[in-house]
């Protein structure tokens, strides 16, 4: 149901701002709004680090029709994750390779996006045989994008400084709760084992989780959205955090839970996988496809840890209603589950020793 903007954002700190900013895009767009406080604006769900809004005025050749725009608050706190103005930079340079959509305003904060018209996905969507190997061909079409700076791996810098940023917010009780004193050597651990070797590194959206993936439903044409997380990484990390996204669901009154059953099975990511290899024009080759997905399998402890770093640090700083800390520490008892399996270590402790202890 629509609301008056004035009631949606009467707690956004540049209100003023930001009206002034979609007045100026409105007539940017050949409109003009006659009343700011009679926009419509409707809430858009699934978003976890920022408020989301579709914006609707009527169009200035009347008959009815509705110009739509996006309007993004930023999420308090979020400047631990990365930096607002190197994502603005990503935002308009993506744009500029005809990826996504185009940024129309900006106020402090905040920002005002073109209204992409096409659907976004829903968790089964990621299942779907006929959607996935879209998504596998606009990955690797996303990853080849040349983008600005330099081409180096931002995984293990960002685990380390998000760790760092954890231990100076978190009670000590959740710093014990958690293990944050033994995530150092298992950074260092990680990084070496993984790094070992020739491994493709790729523009990586890091959270291509289904809502910030959309398709038009005519053409079936993808589009990826939102790269806040976006850098350069090893493709198979972002793969891996593609394939861990299959465990969530978003729009369910429990958002925050993680269903590890749904994740895919070994067919269906070797099938994914070939798909993303071939969108190259080249089949590839069976020991190429095995290889990466091996690597893939071991980069989802990576991502593990990334994503329960954020919950952790979020249930401090966002005050969106999400259960941060229960997504956490999901996150962190799936490392430790599955770490013996994929690095071929023997566990020291029992499957039921490590449920308990995040309990």
């Amino acid at each position: 149901m629509a609301i008056k903007t004035i009631e949606l954002l009467k707690g956004c700190a540049s209100q003023e701002e930001m009206m002034e900013v979609l007045a100026a895009v409105a007539s940017d767009l050949g409109d003009v709004i006659e009343d700011l406080n009679n926009l419509q604006v409707i809430p858009l769900k699934g978003a976890m680090t920022n408020e989301v809004f579709q914006v609707n005025w009527p169009t200035r050749n009347g008959g009815g029709g509705l110009r739509k725009v996006l309007v993004r608050l930023y999420g308090e706190g979020v400047e631990v994750f990365f930096n607002r103005e190197e994502e603005i930079r990503t935002f308009e340079c993506i744009s500029n390779h005809g990826q996504g959509p185009r940024l129309l305003g900006r106020f402090t904060s905040g920002r005002v996006e073109e209204f992409i018209h096409a659907k976004t996905l829903s968790a089964a969507d990621l299942r779907n045989p006929e959607i996935s190997p879209l998504i596998a061909s606009k990955m690797r079409e996303f990853h080849s994008l040349h983008m600005p700076g330099p081409k180096k791996i931002q995984l293990w810098q960002r685990l380390r400084k998000w760790l760092s940023q954890a231990k100076s917010l978190c009670s000590p009780k959740d710093i014990k709760n958690f293990g944050l004193d033994n995530l150092d050597e298992e950074i260092n651990m990680l990084e070496k084992k993984l790094c070992e070797g020739y491994q493709e590194i790729g523009f990586c959206h890091n959270d291509l989780q289904y809502g910030n993936i959309m398709m038009e439903i005519e053409t079936r044409a993808i589009t990826i959205i939102d790269y806040e997380y976006a850098s350069y990484n090893p493709v198979a990390y972002d793969l891996a955090n593609h394939f861990c996204e299959m465990a969530a669901d978003y729009h369910t009154d429990t958002p925050h839970v993680l269903d590890y059953s749904k994740y895919p099975g070994l067919e269906e990511r070797q099938r994914f996988i070939r798909v993303y290899l071939n969108s190259e024009g080249k089949k590839p080759s069976k020991t190429k496809v095995e290889q990466l997905l091996n690597t893939t399998e071991k980069y989802t402890l990576a991502n593990h840890l990334f994503w329960g770093l954020w919950g952790l640090i979020s249930s401090y700083v966002n005050k969106i209603d999400f259960d941060y800390k229960e997504y956490a520490r999901q996150r962190f008892q799936q490392y430790w589950l599955t770490k013996p399996a994929l690095l071929d270590s023997e566990g020291n402790v029992s499957e039921d020793e490590i449920v308990a202890s995040f309990i």
